[in-house]
């Protein structure tokens, strides 16, 4: 996946060094606008959906308006003969003039509030050392949201590098059952952490609303009850047999600054990346929302370098083990080294080296819910339910008469 460029940065004229949000409402020039939305169109051409799309709706419209004019022409010939067909064609003249113009006035006032914003959101990230970009298809991030559904794309993404790698942005991603097709959208910040670590998720207890949580996907023996107040504020679910792990990337001081910054989002350690998910947008013009997201990211990073010290000994241990010299055939002790230390037993080789980053497959990545087990459990009920009655009156016919 090709990564497009990012945005020109707008001169903002302010200091670098600190969060500055004066970029989201201070006045701007229109000249200034109409030239970024100029070179944003040049740096981003027209997409073959996007062509498709506008071809579909102008189809649609070359389909329909006939077919209304004649409706109204109709109606007036009815009405009123040759009088009512003229006074008829007259108003519908009159009619798609109007519902011209008003959809010409929509979409022009669309596009300029659209250019505006993001000629704001690049001004934002040129004044706070980040880029901007206005659209990247198909992001190549290992979140769970980010496998999802088809038609995958991040919009009014910012980035910045140091002093690590930070992205925020709005996802969205398309659904389909067949019949209808929906529409999901979220906010995300991606960080990047130094090693990879096990799959955990934090599952915000504040955000979630009926069948809303991101935790039903997963296995419920998957869950870790923390100390503390930590669940009356997040579900903590880390892959089976790295429990202890999970209790030595989250101690009392971590839980208190996830508790404390980020109690509303969701939050999911994958791979060597840790990202932050909101149910709304999080690239706004909002200043408050960049400046809650930007403590947060703050409050977080601070105690990141911690978990870099995190080492999987699963890896270790699944290494190949030297394999000592066999026992002599009359079952004697084999010599021993003149000036050899007086061990009990000999360290094997290979475990006394600290293992790589990494973790093992067991850990990378949280187990879900069979989705055969929901549709047993469906078809299961439909069964009693549609059986129920036949069962009632075999019963009723054979043993009460």
């Amino acid at each position: 996946m090709t990564v497009p460029a990012p945005a020109p940065v707008p001169s903002a004229g302010t200091p670098a060094g600190h969060f500055d949000a004066r970029a989201l409402l201070e006045p701007v020039n229109p000249a200034e606008v109409d030239a970024f939305a100029r070179a944003q169109r040049a740096a981003n051409r027209s997409s073959a959906g996007q062509i498709v799309a506008w071809v579909a709706v102008g189809f649609a419209a070359l389909c329909v308006v006939p077919v209304i004019g004649i409706m109204i022409l109709g109606l007036g010939y009815t009405i009123g003969r040759g009088t009512g067909v003229a006074v008829a064609g007259l108003l519908a003249l009159l009619l798609f003039a109007g519902l011209t113009l008003g959809i010409v006035m929509l979409v022009r006032r669309g596009i300029r509030t659209r250019n505006l914003t993001r000629f704001r959101l690049a001004r934002f990230a040129g004044a706070n050392a980040m880029s901007y970009f206005e659209r990247i298809d198909d992001p190549p991030l290992p979140g769970m949201i980010f496998s999802s559904g088809s038609s995958r794309m991040s919009t009014d993404v910012l980035r910045g590098v140091a002093p690590r790698f930070v992205e925020f942005g709005n996802y969205q991603y398309t659904t389909s059952n067949g019949k209808q097709s929906q529409t999901h959208r979220w906010g995300y910040v991606a960080v990047k952490l130094d090693v990879p670590l096990p799959n955990i998720v934090l599952d915000a207890l504040g955000n979630n609303t009926l069948g809303s949580t991101v935790a039903g996907a997963f296995s419920g023996d998957q869950r870790l009850s923390l100390e503390g107040d930590f669940d009356r504020y997040f579900s903590l679910f880390c892959p089976a047999g790295y429990e202890v792990d999970a209790l030595y990337l989250f101690t009392p001081d971590v839980m208190a600054r996830f508790i404390d910054h980020a109690a509303q989002l969701d939050v999911e350690i994958v791979d060597d990346w840790l990202f932050l998910y909101a149910r709304r947008e999080v690239s706004t013009l909002d200043p408050a929302t960049w400046a809650w997201l930007f403590g947060a990211v703050g409050a977080l990073l601070t105690k990141l370098d911690q978990w870099a010290r995190w080492r999987d000994d699963r890896l270790r241990l699944s290494a190949p083990v030297a394999q000592h010299p066999p026992l002599p055939a009359d079952g004697a002790a084999a010599p021993v080294p003149a000036g050899s230390p007086a061990l009990p037993f000999a360290a094997p080789q290979g475990l006394l080296t600290p293992p790589p980053p990494g973790v093992a497959p067991p850990g990378q990545r949280l187990k879900r819910r069979s989705p055969w087990l929901i549709v047993g459990i469906i078809v299961g009920v439909m069964l009693v339910v549609t059986m129920a009655p036949f069962a009632i009156g075999i019963f009723s016919f054979l043993f009460l008469g």
